[in-house]
């Protein structure tokens, strides 16, 4: 067999096999590995190479090779997910950089974190002054994890004492100017809703890059043409408007009728309107 043409097949054979055992092992992202890992990737990357180029050598030790450093590499995350003292061992622990705004120091050098670095980190989590800062701690993976203190927080319904409804995730309903029918019906809608959904704003399917629909059943559309401008849905800003008349039609009700029985009731009726609007409110501006 040629050179070329037997690099080639090896080739082929160790994408393939590094592809199963990638699988096999997990996936992260660089940032999450931990130093074994960091390892363990650039030996097996090593080890492809060596099955690909080695022809002198006999390649399938190699392969023997990469199922041990793979066995090895899965042994100790089963072992990780087991033990905290493995954890600890092998990941390290989380460093407390900040506390109540003052740095540690002495953290801050036994991570080998420059004033500097830590600067960095804290204005990319949108903390621009230590004193904002409540906690920051380093986590194993390298990343500064960021609490700022209550009164700079943002507001949220929580502190308003408003209960907000559960947002569900919206389902891809067209993906490349193509109909995805297991997401549709997933929110309980068919092929005709959409069709007419798409003819309200004028758009036609083959122009739609994406489109989503949300747990208002509202459709949201991306298009390939960048240039045509797609009305946005008005359903929330309609159902508001209507309850707000509801309500102002109640009070001049109430204004209007000379019966005393009759304006209890349009007033009471007003009141509960107007509560309903303020508990739906947060849904409607969403």
């Amino acid at each position: 067999m040629q050179d070329w043409l037997e690099i080639s097949l090896r080739t082929l054979l160790a994408i393939f096999v590094l592809f199963i055992l990638t699988k096999i092992v997990g996936k992260r992202q660089i940032s999450q590995l931990s130093f074994f890992e960091y390892i363990t990737g650039i030996s097996i990357g090593n080890l492809a190479a060596y099955v690909s180029l080695d022809l002198e050598a006999t390649w399938y030790l190699g392969l023997i090779s990469l199922g041990v450093w793979v066995a090895v590499s899965f042994g100790i995350e089963y072992l990780q997910l087991k033990s905290k003292k493995a954890r600890d061992l092998i990941d390290s622990k989380a460093t407390v950089l900040i506390k109540g705004g003052k740095v540690l120091e002495d953290n801050l050098k036994k991570e080998r974190l420059t004033t500097d670095e830590l600067l960095e980190q804290l204005r990319k989590k949108n903390a621009f002054r230590v004193a904002d800062v409540e906690f920051a701690i380093m986590e194993p993976s390298g990343d500064i994890s960021v609490l700022l203190t209550r009164e700079n927080q943002p507001i949220t319904p929580a502190h308003l004492g408003i209960k907000v409804a559960p947002e569900h995730e919206p389902q891809t309903v067209i993906m490349d100017g193509k109909i995805m029918d297991e997401p549709l019906s997933t929110v309980g809608l068919n092929r005709r809703w959409l069709t007419t959904e798409l003819e309200k704003i004028g758009v036609s399917l083959d122009n739609v890059f994406i489109g989503q629909v949300d747990a208002y059943r509202q459709l949201y559309v991306d298009l390939y043409d960048d240039h045509i401008k797609v009305p946005q849905p008005q359903l929330k800003a309609e159902l508001y408007a209507s309850l707000k008349k509801i309500e102002a039609d109640l009070e001049l009700f109430g204004l209007s009728t000379q019966n005393t029985e009759a304006k209890h009731m349009y007033e009471r009726c007003a009141q509960e309107m107007q509560q309903v609007i303020t508990k739906m409110k947060p849904l409607l501006h969403h």
